[in-house]
């Protein structure tokens, strides 16, 4: 039995994707074993979001490449499926697989012919195309003619306390600093019967939470035959898993409406958190940005969820530097983030990235300013989170044991609903439990209640 190990970059689609790959390889009679170690093939599920993301994954390659010359190296997933000429030239790699492609994982490294043999769907339509040049190589296919998700029955993520359910693929809207329509394709939808199967099949297992993740959530539904769309599917989860905690992973403000808070404010199984990607608070920069909405539609946005739902744990994506950020732009975005009801912050600076149209501005910002800028955000966030926890200090919450340890206290984690990040001294007994505990302090430990 060959040992195989896989790491995993970027978002949480991703992280499903690592599971989907997990169970087909252990189905395929591989044996799973950690990055770090000794493995007959490692596999790096590639982001390619920013430079430095490809960067990490070269890495990585060459990382495996000194664990074990000998192994072979499978480079999958989004970087794979933007630059595999670029993927493929890099000393070491033996197989690159795009995003289409990772469902077959097994069947590639089974393969003994050269290039692999082309794997085949329905009426015989090819699944995997073997790209002409380094075919020895490259498995791929043409993202933008994939028109359903492949690949999302999964009963187990290693190591992780919640599970992920990806019920969406793929995204239209072009932003100008986006590649990863380049790297997931259009907007696709699975079945909501399918994500019903799915959801139980999680429960069965013993998962108490899980993520709906997708690349672009709010289109769901929109390619589906029966009419629906995100808000219908999660009334009909609420209705059939009224225990469990449901999360979802991240919303445009564009696609927040009255009705959706309304929902969201009463229902027992959405909970009550919501991400929701800013990007800029500067109505030029959005307009560049190519995102659908103005920085005070953000802010309506914003207060009517916090003034509707109660407790509701509230995340941002903010881009620092961004083509044409001055200072007065900057203090736009920081001044809007400073005063709107928020409990934390995901920086990034901004990062030219080939193919997409932002890449061609004029007026970058210097990188100095660029770190400067997210060092500013970061603080932000680190006071929204402190005040947001301070809400909560001296109350008793509701939160789910974690497996993992805080870094630096080495105490349990453990989440609340509304996303407070806890940390608990007690034993491994409470992990996947969900405990009623009492808030500590604006840091975030808690006590158990007896």
């Amino acid at each position: 039995m060959k040992t195989v190990a896989i790491t995993t970059l970027g978002c949480k689609t991703n992280q499903f994707d690592s599971a989907v790959m997990e169970e087909s390889l252990k189905k395929g009679n591989y044996r799973l074993t950690d990055f770090s170690g000794l493995a007959d093939v490692y596999i790096i599920n590639t982001c390619t979001v920013t430079h430095k993301s490809d960067f990490q994954s070269r890495q990585l390659i060459r990382r495996a490449k000194r664990q074990n010359p000998d192994a072979k190296v499978v480079v999958a997933g989004c970087y794979a499926q933007v630059s595999p000429e670029e993927v493929a030239g890099i000393e070491g790699v033996d197989y690159v697989i795009g995003n289409t492609g990772k469902i077959d994982i097994a069947a590639i490294l089974d393969s003994r012919a050269t290039p692999p043999i082309p794997l085949f769907g329905k009426e015989g339509v090819p699944k995997l195309v073997v790209e002409s040049g380094f075919s020895q190589k490259i498995i791929t296919t043409d993202i933008f003619k994939e028109t359903e998700v492949k690949g999302f029955k999964v009963s187990n993520f290693s190591g992780q306390t919640r599970a992920y359910l990806k019920i969406q693929e793929g995204c239209h809207a072009f932003c100008s600093y986006c590649i990863v329509p380049y790297a997931r394709g259009g907007s696709r939808s699975v079945n909501p019967a399918e994500i019903m199967d799915g959801l139980k099949r999680l429960i069965d297992e013993g998962y108490k939470e899980v993520v709906l993740t997708g690349i672009h959530l709010g289109y769901y539904g929109e390619d589906l035959e029966s009419q629906t769309d995100l808000l219908a599917l999660i009334k009909m989860i609420d209705r059939e898993f009224p225990g469990l905690r449901v999360r979802i992973s991240s919303l445009e403000p564009t696609e927040i409406t009255d009705e959706f808070i309304e929902f969201l404010s009463t229902s027992s199984a959405i909970c009550n958190h919501l991400h929701i990607p800013l990007q800029s608070g500067d109505d030029t920069i959005l307009n560049g940005m190519n995102r659908k909405y103005t920085s005070s539609y953000f802010a309506s946005v914003i207060e009517k969820v916090a003034d509707k739902v109660a407790d509701i744990g509230i995340g941002v994506d903010v881009i620092a530097g961004f083509p044409g950020e001055g200072e007065g732009e900057f203090l736009n975005t920081f001044n809007l983030l400073k005063g709107l009801p928020i409990s934390y912050l995901h920086v990034f600076p901004y990062s030219k990235r080939k193919g997409t149209p932002a890449a061609d501005y004029s007026n970058h910002v210097p990188p100095e300013k660029i770190i400067e800028r997210s060092e500013m955000l970061r603080t932000l966030s680190e006071e929204k989170k402190r005040e947001f926890m301070g809400r909560f200090v001296g109350k008793e919450v509701s939160a789910l044991g974690e497996r993992k340890r805080d870094k630096e206290s080495t105490l349990f984690k453990a989440t609340t609903r509304n996303y407070l990040q806890l940390q608990l001294d007690c034993g491994e007994n409470m992990v996947n439990r969900e405990i009623r505990v009492q808030v500590a302090d604006s840091e975030g430990r808690a006590y158990i209640l007896k």
